[in-house]
C-alpha cells in the first residue's frame, strides 16, 4: 500500500469516534518499531518527522525508510507527515519528497520561536493550503502557542505566557473558514518534552502537573463539529519510564506529562490526531542506560538498538490502544494522493 494522505485516515478516524497517533521518528528503530505495533494492534498509523529529526537523518534517508515500512506492511494506512513545518518552502520541500501531509505552523514566524499575528498565521496557513491541496496533500495548522521547545522549534513560553496564548475558540470558526486547512492544533495547556508543567504546589514547592483546558476543545467541537482537531505535546511521561532512567545514571527530576484520560475525553470531543515523541524517547533511553550500566562489556550497536527498539514498541503498542485506533486498519479502502485531489476540487 502506498503512504495515504492523512485526510482520509483523520475522516475515518471521526466516523469511528477514535483518535490517531502521530508518532515523531529520527531513524530506523522507531519506524520498525511503530509498524511492528500498528500490524500487531491493526492500526492505522500517522508517522511525523519535525524540521530537526528531517535534518539529522538527512530527508532522502527517511523518505526510503518509510518506503520501505509501507512496503513491509502493506495491509496498515499510513501517513507521511512533516511536524511543525515554518515556512511554505520547508512544506514544499516535504511535499516534493512524498509526504502526504504537512504542518505549517503559522502561529510562530518562520524563526520557529516568535509568535505571529493572527492575520499572519491565516495567510501563511492559507498559502500552504493553495499549495498542497492540488497535489491531494494535507495540511495541519495551529491556533494559539504551545510552551517548550522541540527541536529548536518553539517559543519557549513561560506557564503564564502559555496561558496568554491558548486557542481562542471564537477564532477557529475564522480560522478554518479563511485558511481551508484539513486539521487544526489547538494550544490548550500542553507543552513539548518532558518537563510539561511550570506549577508548584504554594505548600510543599513540590512541582504539580500541566492544567489542561480541555473545556475549549468541548467548545470547539460545539462550533466546529466536523474539524478534526490535533492534541501536540500529549505524550504521558509515564513514571515508570522516567525511573528507569534516573535508575541507571540519568537525572530527570520533576517530570510531568498528560494523563491518558485526559486524552481520551479529547477524543470524545473531536481531537483525532494525538502527537507524541517524549515517551519513545524516554523508553529508548531507559533501555540503553540499562545495557550500558549492567553490560559495560558491549559495544556492539544491536545489543542495546534491539532492547531500545523493543521498549519504543511497548509505548507503541500502549498508546494505540489506549486511543482507540487499534483494530481499525482494515476498516477502509486506502487512497492515494491522486485519489486526493478530486476530494479537493
Amino acid at each position: 500500500m502506498p503512504l495515504v494522505p492523512m485526510r482520509q485516515i483523520l475522516d475515518e478516524a471521526a466516523k469511528g469516534g477514535y483518535g490517531v497517533g502521530a508518532f515523531n521518528v529520527n531513524n530506523m528503530e522507531q519506524i520498525q518499531a511503530i509498524m511492528q505495533a500498528a500490524n500487531d494492534t491493526n492500526s492505522p498509523v500517522i508517522i511525523q518527522a519535525s524540521r530537526g529529526a528531517l535534518k539529522y537523518s538527512k530527508m532522502i534517508y527517511l523518505k526510503k525508510l518509510m518506503e520501505a515500512a509501507a512496503e513491509e506492511f502493506p495491509q496498515i494506512p499510513v501517513s507521511m507527515h512533516l511536524d511543525h513545518g515554518n515556512s511554505l518552502e520547508s512544506c514544499k520541500e516535504a511535499i516534493a519528497l512524498g509526504f502526504t501531509s504537512v504542518m505549517m505552523d503559522g502561529s510562530l514566524a518562520s524563526d520557529g520561536k516568535t509568535p505571529n499575528t493572527y492575520e499572519q498565521n491565516v495567510d501563511i496557513t492559507r498559502q500552504v493550503v493553495e499549495y498542497a491541496h492540488p497535489l491531494g496533500v494535507t495540511v495541519e495548522g495551529e491556533l494559539g502557542c504551545l510552551g517548550g521547545i522541540e527541536d529548536g522549534h518553539g517559543a519557549g513560553l513561560t506557564a503564564d505566557e502559555v496561558d496568554e496564548h491558548l486557542t481562542d475558540p471564537a477564532q477557529t470558526e475564522d480560522f478554518v473558514a479563511k485558511t481551508g486547512l484539513d486539521a487544526l492544533a489547538v494550544a490548550i495547556g500542553t507543552s513539548h518534552g518532558a518537563y510539561k508543567s511550570g506549577r508548584k504546589d504554594p505548600k510543599t514547592g513540590e512541582m504539580l502537573p500541566p492544567t489542561l483546558a480541555m473545556d475549549r476543545v468541548h467548545e470547539i467541537h460545539k462550533r466546529l463539529p466536523n474539524c478534526h482537531m490535533v492534541m501536540h505535546g500529549s505524550s504521558s511521561v509515564p513514571k515508570e519510564l522516567v525511573d528507569i532512567i534516573n535508575q541507571y545514571g540519568g537525572s530527570m527530576p520533576n517530570t510531568f506529562g498528560i494523563a491518558v484520560d485526559q486524552i481520551q475525553d479529547g477524543i470524545k470531543h473531536g481531537v483525532r490526531k494525538v502527537n507524541v515523541d517524549t515517551d519513545s524517547r524516554l523508553a529508548i533511553t531507559g533501555a540503553i542506560r540499562k545495557v550500558f550500566m549492567e553490560s559495560p562489556e558491549k559495544f556492539d550497536p544491536r545489543d542495546y538498538l534491539k532492547p531500545a527498539r523493543e521498549a519504543a514498541y511497548d509505548v507503541y503498542v500502549a498508546r494505540m490502544n489506549a486511543f482507540g485506533q487499534a483494530g481499525h486498519a482494515g476498516d477502509y479502502t486506502a487512497i492515494t494522493l491522486e485519489d486526493a485531489k478530486s476530494f479537493y476540487k
